[in-house]
């Protein structure tokens, strides 16, 4: 049945209830995340060496990574609401016994657990809104998901600045409450989205069509180049910022910026973008991405980092909402879960892989590294191109 084409305002009026409540409590989980944010300050003000301290982040990455693929399975068996709530009970658990050890196994452990646990959710959420949303009006609905994750980054982390000059046990403290209370709504309101059966799984299972549905491999390829280059931003780009005589003032404004201009113009962004097809739009923000940290080998000034970050935010925003949509519409019904798990440990891949090999790569060559950027988003781009052709001759089993 082919949906009508409606005013940008007029979709979003018209989302359901869940997703409403969805954002509601996905807004309350992000304003509470402090944990990963503040646990180097912590480690380090009980004695650990910063070195250590980035060891316990990398651990805390890879349980984000194993939450990918163990969310995405827990979404489609489990159900989505019960992931959630999952997910948030058991993360509040973790981060009460986290700050409480010494223990520099039992310090990692819990640190890989609060990994896991806290990002258990990702794929259940966006399973869940692929289920209540209707195809052709997903981008604005996965908009909205993204203004709340962001909303709640740009605000948990000034609060929890607050929250840690007073006791480091309140930071983990908070973090857990708020988790509790996330956990609360996903069991007592949001609905429960669809649950699938093993029987339903098509011949091969998860493994089997994911391995035959070469257009979203491309596209999984595509996303995990696209997030190396994206968190340089983390790493490389207050580097070269440092280089240029710049400070950490300057740094965090520009990330400030990034963040602003996510919140200001990706939604007025999507009511142009959910109009367009879907692939050539996320090739556009590819490349957009690599060539915003391309630019970056000519900055030498504040003004010109800003404008970098500009373009390479302006590339985040146009394909981030239609890639989510994307993976729902292409997604076997019984596997939708599952193919978000895969898409999310793209961005796992990016967190626990970008700065270290960008890092590595920028203390060889500089440029060479902001010239690789641009390369690996014009590939990245012709990969979802490609892809296009790909899933005329090889359709999802």
């Amino acid at each position: 049945m082919s949906i009508p084409i409606l005013s940008l305002r007029s979709e979003i009026r018209a989302l359901p209830r869940g997703a409403w409540i969805l954002y509601a409590e996905t807004l309350v989980n992000r304003l509470g995340t402090f944990v990963l944010v503040f646990l180097v300050l912590w480690l380090t003000r009980i004695g650990w060496s910063p070195g250590m301290a980035g060891l316990a982040v990398s651990v805390y990455g890879l349980g984000g990574l194993i939450a990918s693929l163990v969310g995405g399975w827990l979404a489609d068996r489990f159900g989505r609401r019960r992931t959630i709530a999952l997910s948030m009970f058991s993360s509040a658990a973790v981060l009460l016994t986290l700050p409480h050890m010494r223990d520099t196994w039992a310090v990692l452990t819990l640190a890989g657990l609060a990994g896991l646990t806290s990002e258990l959710y990702r794929p259940a959420a966006n399973g869940l809104l692929t289920d209540l949303i209707p195809a052709g009006r997903r981008v604005p609905g996965f908009a909205i998901y993204r203004l709340a994750v962001n909303l709640g980054h740009a605000v948990g982390p000034a609060i929890g600045g607050f929250v840690a000059e007073r006791s480091f046990v309140w930071v983990f403290t908070a973090d857990a409450a708020t988790s509790i209370v996330a956990g609360i709504v996903a069991l007592t309101l949001l609905p429960e989205g669809r649950r699938s059966r093993r029987e339903e799984d098509p011949v091969g299972g998860f493994r089997g069509a994911l391995v035959a549905d070469r257009p979203f491999l491309l596209f999984l390829v595509a996303t995990t180049l696209v997030t190396l280059i994206a968190f340089q931003s983390t790493a490389s780009f207050p580097l070269q910022m440092r280089a240029n005589g710049l400070t950490s003032a300057h740094y965090g404004l520009l990330m400030s910026l990034n963040g602003l201009l996510v919140v200001l113009f990706e939604l007025p962004l999507v009511g142009i973008t959910r109009r367009l097809r879907p692939r050539p739009v996320m090739a556009v923000g590819i490349a957009l991405t690599g060539l915003g940290f391309g630019l970056v080998a000519w900055a030498d000034s504040f003004a010109i980092f800003a404008l970098t970050v500009v373009v390479w935010t302006a590339g985040e925003i146009v394909f981030t909402p239609v890639a989510a949509a994307y993976v729902g519409d292409v997604a076997p019904e019984a596997l939708r879960g599952r193919y978000y798990g895969a898409w999310l440990l793209t961005h796992s891949v990016g967190i626990v892989l970008g700065p270290g090999l960008g890092t590595a790569v920028y203390a060889l060559s500089p440029a060479g590294l902001w010239a690789g950027c641009a390369a690996l988003g014009l590939v990245g781009a012709l990969l979802v191109l490609v892809s296009t052709t790909a899933r005329r001759a090889a359709p999802v089993p």
